[in-house]
């Protein structure tokens, strides 16, 4: 079977306090790993930036504030995997060494974050790497990826295609920092411009729009990759 990385946003995820959507997306993985080898990294969310937020007003450095942003990703991951039940490896990896022990289980597998300094991107990008994806998935709630921010300005302009190169130019002057909430940060860009493995940007805010893009082709948001656009399924 083929291998996917899926990167789970934590604002689809947890989209609002008292409202979470984890059920849904599980049953989506499931569908998945019938094709497919599946490991998938859950986000933190705006639960992490506000914690992340507290430890700042603590007095906290980048680094602790990295720490305090990771143990959210993982409580996020422990909520999925408890939703995957029995189809899920039942324990959360925290290293890429243990995903990929995990993945010879042939059951789902469920990262949060890794290493302070890298947002859940970069470890769904690495983890691609580590485990020979042949795509990764990053599903969020914006529709792709954009010249600008299209909550503040409704005029950007979508890319459907991107080479990672471009990519790195689009976000090179975002600031990174605990609890960043680019739609994609450049240490993963560099990591999918060296490992060649194709990126899919897309809104995954209604979980059927996973399924459809991934096993029927429907795909709508943006690719990114080198030469001509790379297409779903894999």
């Amino acid at each position: 079977m083929k291998t996917i990385v899926v990167s789970l946003g934590g604002s689809i995820l947890v989209p609002s306090i008292g409202s979470h959507n984890f059920s849904a997306y599980a049953t989506v993985l499931k569908d998945l790993a019938v094709k497919y080898r599946v490991f998938t990294v859950a986000g933190g969310g705006g639960e992490a930036r506000r914690y992340i937020q507290v430890a700042r007003d603590l007095g906290m450095d980048e680094a602790a504030a990295d720490d305090i942003g990771i143990m959210v990703t993982r409580l996020n991951a422990a909520l999925l995997a408890g939703a995957l039940g029995p189809a899920a490896y039942p324990r959360i990896a925290e290293t890429y060494a243990q995903a990929r022990e995990y993945g010879e289980s042939n059951k789902i597998v469920v990262m949060g974050g890794a290493i302070a300094g890298q947002t859940t991107d970069a470890v769904a990008a690495v983890l691609a790497e580590y485990v020979g994806a042949c795509a990764l998935l990053n599903i969020t709630s914006v529709d792709g990826i954009y010249a600008a921010d299209p909550r503040k300005d409704p005029r950007a302009e979508r890319y459907n295609h991107l080479t990672p190169s471009r990519l790195m130019e689009v976000i090179r002057k975002t600031q990174m920092g605990a609890g960043s909430n680019t739609v994609f940060d450049i240490v993963a860009a560099k990591v999918i411009e060296r490992s060649d493995i194709p990126l899919f940007v897309m809104d995954g805010r209604d979980p059927r729009a996973i399924r459809e893009a991934v096993l029927e082709g429907a795909f709508s948001g943006t690719v990114v990759c080198k030469g001509r656009p790379k297409k779903l399924p894999v």
